[in-house]
């Protein structure tokens, strides 16, 4: 586990062992996620469309969509 700390100018310098496991180079850009007092570092997405393709691939039974547009009628 790395550690960093909070200058002055309220700027961190992200450890190197994170920064590999997040393939992230210099000029990238990173969102940072706060949940409770746990902050998360993400590389920013250059396609969001990408990212989150066949997300709920799975989520419903194979005949729910044609189930439901039945109801509809």
């Amino acid at each position: 586990m790395a550690e960093a700390k909070l200058s002055s100018k309220n700027q961190i310098v992200i450890p190197l062992e994170a920064r590999k496991a997040l393939g992230l180079k210099p000029g990238d850009t990173i969102l940072i996620v706060p949940r409770g007092n746990t902050l998360t570092l993400m590389r920013k997405p250059k396609d969001y469309a990408k990212v989150i393709l066949g997300i709920a691939k799975g989520m419903y039974p194979p005949d729910y969509l044609e189930r439901e547009r039945e109801s509809w009628k």
